[in-house]
């Protein structure tokens, strides 16, 4: 069964000789920094090598959430629901975003404490985070039929839905002046003297003084091309949809399963917590970096060897700007859904809500998660080669951040006051002497 469809989007079809910014890549950070240069005037050609929103940009859960996330993300999350609100008015789309709450259930005395504990991070930014039980609880999950004490209940969060959202705003982004092209890869950075001028698509080159790799998944191959260390891994996630059926309106997280209302009625469901990661060299070449990280959410992670070992082995880790790359040959990342975790969420759910026992799932999938050793993006200027500027390894937590992690993107590339500060994003943390871990879940 094929991965989600994302709208349509239609190509420019000339690409241009010179423009002031490239961005690689055509996921929500992509397009959301694209739209935010556009709008300040600048020349910005987008480069996507498939389609725009092909990869994990249509294919998470659809959660807009500051619920929950790592301290050092909440800020920009705050942005970011600020941005979400006036979205649609603003691009002249429909990206269906909602403002319809998460809630996240606790079913021990241990994780009542430690989210009544994390809601007072929201507190600066007069968001409404509490834990909610009894009738309050069951009016928000009607039908429910877990045996949980209390959920956490951010009522500013909300669902958009991923096949629209980055198709809606890059067509924003195109009305602001922003060209836009797919099946385009960027096959490497053109550094002459060492100063970056431009990027070479397999369509030919562009000049350019500012380059922006929001690639996802991708960004460490492709950075490592140019001699740019970036620690990243994939994560595999499993999802799937349901037929129309009447149930919540919040999206729900709790034990074995996580789910939200589509716009077409039906649910996205997947398994929560569970995660595959397959073994490939860059397990070995990154593992200790990750060690941290590996041990702290081990509970929900699923080693195991497959395909993709031979399949990345086969990878060139450095090319020419004339030779064909792994870009080309592989224009949208679409592994195969994991049938157990399929199985054993949709399974979790229709326990919890009965009323979802006989509904039809239409459709599943699997995505690949860009993650770093601490699970918060990075959002930087590469110091050694001024110009250049990552955006990538936001760790399952791009989609709802995404425009405002567009505007901070933009911020740097200007060099604007940044709208955050950006020094938990820089690069270098990983090479400075950083202490670099995960936030501590539960």
């Amino acid at each position: 069964m094929p991965g989600p469809a994302p709208t349509p989007f239609k190509s420019d079809l000339a690409l241009p000789k010179s423009t002031d910014v490239v961005v690689i890549g055509g996921g929500i950070i992509g397009v959301s920094t694209a739209l935010e240069l556009a709008e300040r005037g600048l020349s910005v050609l987008l480069c996507e090598k498939g389609q725009i929103a092909g990869e994990q940009s249509s294919r998470n859960w659809g959660w807009v959430r500051i619920s929950r996330r790592d301290p050092r993300e909440i800020p920009l999350m705050a942005r970011a629901l600020q941005i979400w609100d006036g979205l649609d008015a603003r691009i002249g789309g429909n990206t269906g975003y909602s403002r319809s709450g998460i809630l996240f259930t606790a079913d021990t005395d241990r994780k009542e404490e430690w989210l009544g504990n994390w809601a007072q991070h929201l507190t600066p930014f007069g968001l409404d985070a509490r834990m909610v039980q009894g009738t309050e609880m069951d009016t928000l999950m009607p039908g429910h039929q877990m045996n949980v004490q209390s959920a956490l209940y951010t009522p500013a969060d909300g669902r958009a839905e991923p096949q629209w959202a980055a198709p809606a705003i890059a067509e924003g982004a195109r009305a602001r002046g922003a060209k836009i092209m797919t099946n385009c890869a960027v096959r490497s950075l053109d550094v002459q003297g060492g100063k970056l001028s431009g990027v070479v698509t397999e369509r030919g080159r562009v000049a350019c003084s500012a380059v922006v790799v929001a690639g996802g998944a991708w960004s460490r191959l492709f950075c490592g091309n140019a001699g740019i260390q970036l620690p990243q891994l994939k994560v595999l996630n499993t999802v799937m949809r349901s037929a129309p059926v009447q149930g919540p309106e919040a999206a729900i997280w709790a034990n074995g399963f996580a789910l939200r209302k589509r716009a077409d009625g039906g649910y996205t469901v997947a398994a929560g917590t569970e995660n595959i990661v397959d073994l490939v060299p860059d397990s070995l070449r990154l593992g200790l970096q990750f060690l941290p990280a590996f041990l702290a959410e081990w509970r929900s992670l699923r080693f195991r060897l497959s395909g993709r070992w031979r399949e990345e082995a086969a990878q060139a880790r450095r090319w020419t700007p004339d030779q064909v790359t792994d870009f080309e040959t592989c224009r949208v990342l679409d592994p195969a859904p994991s049938q157990k975790t399929l199985r054993s969420g949709w399974a979790a759910a229709r326990k919890a809500f009965p009323v979802l026992n006989g509904v039809e799932v239409v459709q599943s999938w699997a995505g690949m998660i860009d993650v770093t050793p601490d699970a918060i993006p990075v959002i930087s200027e590469v110091l050694d080669l001024p110009g250049l500027f990552v955006s990538t390894g936001y760790s399952g937590h791009g989609f709802g951040i995404g425009p405002a992690a567009g505007q901070l993107t933009a911020d740097l590339v200007t060099g604007n006051a940044p709208v955050v500060d950006p020094h938990e994003f820089r690069l270098s943390r990983f090479t400075d002497g950083s202490k670099i871990r995960p936030f501590e879940g539960i």
